[in-house]
Order: structure tokens, then C-alpha cells, then sequence
């Protein structure tokens, strides 16, 4: 479903998004950008209708502009979206988030703050492997830095994943609204990626000269674990919050071993 974009008085904010074969999520988050006075879309080779969509809203009128580039890496790719916005607040989302209405109703306080902060750091909640609802708002969201005055942050493009938002200045947080994570991917599906991501994770260290450490291959997966399933209060989403502090547990065992098994391969004559 396309929202109607014709607003002459926009929000002065880019939202930059880059995708690649979004098709089941990306018109949820186009559609939470109303109202918004440009939207940079940078596209690394789609097979699916993720274009086809973003061709929709923007002859809809979505202020959008459509780029096309293989892709870099993710650091890489989101620096180039940020360097392409025009606008004097710069909003980073991905394809699968939307902005809550509430949060869409803040955003002109938002943007309207002193010149003295330069970010905000938006609240992010998701939704559980497999189920169509978000988690409960009893959870503890993350606080991600996504607005920012243009200009005045960047992405770390040697990081070649977890990127994010480096500002250099005062931040505060959004306490109104959500930004929604709302891909609930089988549980199949969610493994392979938490692995590439461990995987990525792991070549990142040894790209930066760091060791394998026993001590982090052993206390690091339970205190994931217990990060998530306790001090994030997953335990109030029931066996979904068990099984997603789990993973997150094993995500971490994962990008240990890697690391250990990545740094001996390469010590092997």
C-alpha cells in the first residue's frame, strides 16, 4: 500500500535506504516515510519487485531518488547513501524498518532541535522469529543512533559488519515513537544469516590484527544469552524470547570459533 507524498511543507530530512531484493518489506518502510522531503534509494541489482515497488511509490509522488550500484559492503554502501542526501537531517533506514506513527508525529520537534545536537538516537524494537506480532513493548528497545544533522556523521567503512552512525557531538535519545525491525524470519533462514554475520564478524578481527581469546569462546555466549534474555526482559516474550536470546547465544559461539578457527588456518604453513 503507497501513501500520498504531495506535502509542500516536507520535513527537511533525507531517509537514505539500500537494498537488494526486499520485495516483502521495503513498501511498509516507503510508506512510513511520508512526508519526508526526499528519499535516497540505493539499489545493489534486484531480481525481485523490490524496483518495481519503489517505481510505484515514486510515481505516486514519493520524493524518491533511485540509484543503482554494486554493491561494496555494507558500510560502504550506507556512506554513499548518506553522502547522496541534500537534505539538512539525514534519516538511516533499512528496507525492512518503519517508522511507528507515533515517531512519524515527532519528527518535526526532532528536527526542530538546537543547533548543538547533532543526532537522535530512535528506540527499535522487532518482531520474533516466525511471528507477526512485535515483541512486547515491556522489552527493553534498542537505542541506535538514525537522524542526524548532515554533514556531521559517518559510517566507519572499514567496519564489514555492525555498522554504524559515528557522531562526533551530542546525541540524546527519541523516547517517542518506535522504529520497527519487522522481518520475523524462520528460524532456518534467521541461522544462516546470524552465521554469515559471525562469519563477517570473525574476518573483521583478524582484518584488525586481533587474537582469538579462550576466555571470550567461553563466557561470551551465556552472557549474550543473558543479556538478551534478562537485562533486554525477553523473558516477557515467553519461549520466542528464550529461543531469540539462544540464537543470539549461539551467534556469538560462532563468530568465536570462527575467529579461532580463521586465525590458525591462516598460522598453518
Amino acid at each position: 500500500m503507497t501513501e500520498t507524498f504531495a506535502n509542500p511543507s516536507a520535513l527537511p530530512i533525507s531517509a537514505t535506504v539500500i537494498c537488494r531484493n526486499e520485495e516483502a518489506c521495503i513498501g511498509q518502510c516507503l510508506a512510513s516515510l511520508a512526508g519526508l522531503a526526499e528519499i535516497v534509494v540505493v539499489d545493489s541489482g534486484s531480481t525481485d519487485r523490490t524496483l518495481a515497488i519503489v517505481d510505484e511509490f515514486a510515481r505516486n509522488g514519493a520524493p524518491i531518488r533511485l540509484i543503482r550500484r554494486d554493491w561494496p559492503g555494507y558500510a560502504r554502501q550506507k556512506q554513499f547513501a548518506l553522502d547522496e542526501a541534500r537534505q539538512p537531517w539525514v534519516l538511516s533506514i533499512d528496507a525492512d524498518e518503519w517508522l511507528d506513527a507515533d515517531l512519524r508525529a515527532d519528527l518535526p520537534r526532532l528536527v526542530a532541535a538546537e543547533a548543538s545536537l547533532l543526532g537522535w538516537r530512535l528506540r527499535r524494537t522487532l518482531t520474533l522469529y516466525g511471528s507477526p506480532k512485535p515483541v512486547s513493548l515491556w522489552t527493553r528497545p534498542e537505542h541506535i543512533v538514525r537522524l542526524v544533522r548532515r554533514g556531521c556523521a559517518r559510517f566507519d567503512e572499514s567496519l564489514i559488519v555492525h555498522e554504524g552512525l559515528i557522531v562526533d557531538g551530542r546525541t540524546e535519545i527519541a523516547e517517542r515513537g518506535l522504529m520497527r525491525h519487522e522481518r520475523g524470519l524462520p528460524l532456518d533462514e534467521q541461522m544462516r544469516k546470524e552465521i554469515d554475520y559471525a562469519r563477517l564478524k570473525a574476518e573483521q578481527r583478524l582484518e584488525r590484527g586481533r587474537k582469538p581469546s579462550r576466555a571470550k569462546l567461553f563466557f561470551n555466549p551465556p552472557l549474550y544469552f543473558l543479556r538478551i534474555f534478562f537485562w533486554n526482559r525477553f523473558f516477557l516474550c515467553g519461549w520466542a524470547g528464550f529461543i531469540h536470546a539462544l540464537t543470539g547465544a549461539a551467534y556469538s559461539f560462532m563468530t568465536e570459533s570462527m575467529h579461532r578457527q580463521f586465525y590458525y588456518a591462516r598460522k598453518r604453513p
